[in-house]
């Protein structure tokens, strides 16, 4: 959430930043006016308080004198129902400019690309040679299909369309996958977490999920509780309404979970395969910092992000987003985009965001400064370390063969039991 004074004091700013990311720019003014409503109803407040005080203490007087305080008195009980009224009042706006502030997105970093979506993005680097096939590459659901690896009609029967069913090494891989993921992000300083699945409507406004995005939620009916969207959204509310000390920053900790999604919006687009899906599988990555190494953090995500990929031999390319195609909770967002055969093209398996203090603004995580002892929201960060799925149509895709089989990466098959290649199965 950003800073009602920031905004106030800075509204030409924030109108510029928000230009690509605020679709409706009147919400401003309504944020701006509501928070000057509130400030006149605080110093009439004041005013009401300071008469009732005054007031309250002539009572004393005529009492200590002899005298009949009853009219005063009247007038005292007159004003306290009037300071009750104007807090309400207060308190009722407080509340809606607190709710409309909850919809407005975080503010761009000063170097992220100008632009309302992803033809403004900037490809800052690429590694890895793009591989060559002496036949033309089939996508991920063909192969996964002929190999019966994952069946996508019994896993709509089971639970509607945007559900798979993996089965025999598909569900081996996606396993495997996650365990590498955790293993590498543990060995590079992360400490590991499993997460609960179902999260509490505060953690969701914490992480910006609500109220901006509750049709992607699945909910659960009559419960103030919600399946699992990310688990940027467990790991970042560890600390809500915390304050840690200096001493205690950073923080590194990575989790696996199952993430659900309704998509709303997305209607249409992959459907085919599992690019995208209602359940899906991520190894998530998520800091929390002192404000002045988030940059530097953010940077050094991104490259473990892609550290799981290079060690697969994957082929990708880091690419900053432009102000109107990164994510609500960012100010800065790099995707990791591995290269896809079946799709001859780029596709993202990793956003990684630096979120500055939004998100500790609203889920109240602060640390007190060694230096003065003031206390100062956290800066957080998260990013996957990496799509499960998605990393599986990857492996896939580059590597299969012209037999129709698919070998499996050298540093995963250990975890595969030492399995080497994925031969089809009998249905």
């Amino acid at each position: 959430m950003l800073d009602i004074r920031f905004i106030v004091e800075n509204e030409t700013l924030v109108r510029e930043k928000l230009r690509y990311r605020l679709k409706d720019p009147s919400l401003l003014d309504e944020v701006v006016a509501l928070d000057q409503k509130r400030r006149a109803l605080q110093k009439e407040g004041d005013v009401l308080r300071q008469e009732k005080n005054q007031k309250s203490k002539e009572i004393g007087v005529i009492k200590s004198r002899g005298g009949d305080a009853s009219a005063v008195m009247s007038e005292v009980a007159k004003l306290g129902e009037k300071l009750s009224d104007l807090e309400r009042q207060e308190r009722e706006v407080s509340e809606t400019l607190t709710g409309k502030l909850m919809m407005i997105p975080n503010l761009p970093m000063d170097d992220v690309p100008v632009g309302e979506d992803e033809t403004s993005n900037q490809e800052i680097r690429r590694w890895g040679d793009v591989p060559s096939f002496s036949f033309s590459p089939r996508t991920h659901d063909e192969i996964a299909e002929t190999l019966g690896i994952l069946d996508f009609e019994r896993g709509a029967k089971i639970a509607g369309s945007g559900f798979t069913l993996y089965r025999g090494l598909g569900a081996r891989l996606e396993r495997a996958l996650i365990n590498f993921m955790l293993d590498t992000h543990r060995e590079d300083g992360y400490e590991e977490y499993f997460v609960p699945f179902l999260i509490k409507g505060s953690s969701l406004e914490g992480t910006g999920q609500l109220p901006k995005f509750k049709e992607d939620l699945y909910h659960i009916e009559g419960e103030d509780l919600y399946l699992n969207p990310t688990a940027e959204v467990p790991l970042t509310n560890i600390y809500q309404n915390e304050i840690l000390t200096e001493k205690d920053l950073p923080r590194w900790i990575t989790a696996y979970a199952p993430s659900f999604r309704k998509e709303a919006g997305s209607y249409g687009k992959d459907t085919k395969g599992i690019i995208r899906q209602h359940q899906f599988n991520k190894v998530e990555l998520v800091k929390i910092c002192r404000p002045e190494d988030s940059e530097k953090e953010h940077q050094q995500m991104v490259e473990q992000a892609q550290k799981i990929l290079k060690r697969l031999g994957l082929a990708h390319r880091v690419v900053v987003l432009s102000q109107g195609d990164m994510g609500f909770s960012a100010a800065k967002c790099y995707d990791v985009e591995v290269w896809l055969p079946g799709q001859n093209r780029y596709r993202e398996i990793s956003s990684v965001s630096n979120c500055l203090d939004f998100q500790a603004r609203r889920a109240q995580i602060r640390f007190r400064r060694e230096s003065t002892g003031k206390l100062e929201f956290v800066h957080t960060l998260n990013g996957s370390g990496l799509a499960v799925g998605r990393t599986v149509v990857a492996i896939l895709e580059n590597y299969q063969q012209p037999d129709g089989s698919v070998v499996i990466p050298e540093v995963l098959r250990p975890y595969m039991g030492g399995v080497e290649s994925i031969t089809k199965i009998s249905l």
